[in-house]
């Protein structure tokens, strides 16, 4: 039965990797229930620098990438742990948020919870496994200046 439930956690890693763009030489924190079998599958595909937040260290902007993996979960609940992650992210960060199939109401709030918190939402996807949103931090889109 874990097996199952294994496969389904790996059936996301190839899209949240293509959002988030990421390569095996980024630092990246993986969240959620099942970080720790994620970190490990991800460690398979050759990203050796990927840890999960039970193995991340102390908050320093270290990390490029965060992958969180918030199925059965409320997007409530995602607030806190949205506030923790962001000390571990450097200014340039990519944050990818996989959640349940959700109602455009329920998407619409998960983008402006990523917004409030400085994000600037780049793409997102639907999947049979769910739905997420890759967000960049905004100072890495600086504003252009106007002549």
């Amino acid at each position: 039965m874990s097996s199952l439930q294994f496969a389904t956690g790996d059936r996301i890693i190839e899209p949240m990797i293509a959002l988030a763009g990421c390569s095996p030489q980024q630092r990246i924190v993986v969240a959620g229930s099942k970080s720790m079998e994620l970190m490990l599958e991800m460690h398979r595909r050759g990203f050796s620098r990927a840890a999960s937040t039970g193995n991340c260290g102390r908050p320093a902007g270290q990390y490029d990438v965060a992958l969180v993996d918030w199925r059965r979960r409320t997007l409530l609940a995602l607030e806190p742990t949205l506030d923790w992650l962001t000390n571990f992210l450097s200014a340039r960060a990519v944050l990818v948020v996989w959640v349940d199939a959700q109602k455009e109401a329920a998407s619409q709030g998960l983008r402006a919870s990523l917004e409030r918190r400085g994000f600037v939402v780049e793409q997102g996807i639907v999947h049979q496994c769910g739905s997420a949103l890759s967000a960049r931090r905004s100072q890495a889109h600086p504003m252009q200046m106007a002549a």
